[in-house]
């Protein structure tokens, strides 16, 4: 069984994950989401994990057209005001074909969406990427979101407004952008994603087996870089000093202990 021992940021403490939050106040009631079950085409899928994606979405731009109670928290303004916020940590296959729903998902407790609140704003969004994703990665959702939060946190971000506001702004020039901000990135390690109208929806972030991260998979595909960029205006969001600046990647010692290969957990009828 492939285990892998890894340590959370030093300044990662248990609490609210502020990082691209301008304010984050969690309500005092924590929200409830609803169960999440394999959709149409969805079914189980387990098999060896080949490569991770962290996938961050522009908040603005989701928030431009989201509608319904599950974005309230995120969208309207009473509790939070986002920049990027983490999608979610993915476990890829080898090929075209990933591991997802690997065993029954319970809802997550209190606490842990407590915890995360304010990295991914949405409660049904946090039990959606345990039941989808963390189940094919840790035995617990405190240890799959803990690994997440980390490399979450362990991110920086360009003046997203500056880059808002510049004419003819290409995929390739937000890129270098990130890359700046984030030295151990390489533009091939980065595919960005976009909606209809060339806005800025996610950035993709490859990490191979090891979780380094790596050069993108081929099939895991985003914008061209020639191709105009738009960015839906956000908050101003706190610059931090470069001398406060965090470990790109989380510090590796032992600490958290993961399993992350799925392919050791059987089948109830013995398959794959």
């Amino acid at each position: 069984m492939l285990r892998v021992a890894l340590a959370l940021l030093a300044f990662l403490v248990p609490g609210m994950a502020l990082a691209q939050a301008v304010q984050c106040s969690p309500p005092a009631q924590m929200p409830r989401p609803r169960p999440v079950q394999p959709g149409t085409g969805e079914a189980g899928r387990i098999m060896p994990i080949g490569s991770y994606t962290l996938a961050l979405s522009w908040s603005p731009q989701y928030c431009s057209t989201a509608r319904g109670s599950d974005s309230a928290f995120q969208c309207k303004g009473r509790n939070g005001r986002f920049g990027f916020v983490l999608h979610g940590l993915w476990p890829d296959g080898v090929g075209r074909t990933w591991p997802q729903f690997c065993r029954k998902a319970d809802l997550l407790p209190r606490e842990v969406i407590r915890q995360n609140l304010c990295m991914t704003p949405s409660a049904q969004l946090l039990q959606h990427e345990w039941a989808k994703h963390g189940t094919c990665m840790a035995s617990k959702p405190e240890l799959y979101f803990d690994l997440a939060r980390a490399f979450y946190q362990s991110m920086r971000f360009p003046d997203m407004a500056a880059l808002a506001r510049r004419d003819n702004l290409t995929v390739g020039q937000f890129t270098d952008a990130f890359v700046r901000a984030n030295r151990r990135l390489r533009p091939d390690m980065i595919r960005v994603r976009t909606t209809r109208g060339n806005w800025l929806s996610e950035i993709w972030i490859c990490m191979d087996r090891a979780l380094e991260f790596a050069r993108c998979p081929a099939g895991k595909d985003g914008a061209k870089g020639a191709a105009y960029l738009r960015i839906e205006p956000g908050p101003a969001m706190p610059r931090p000093s470069p001398a406060r600046q965090a470990p790109v990647t989380p510090a590796r010692k032992p600490g958290l202990i993961l399993n992350l290969d799925p392919n050791t957990q059987p089948l109830k009828n013995g398959g794959r």
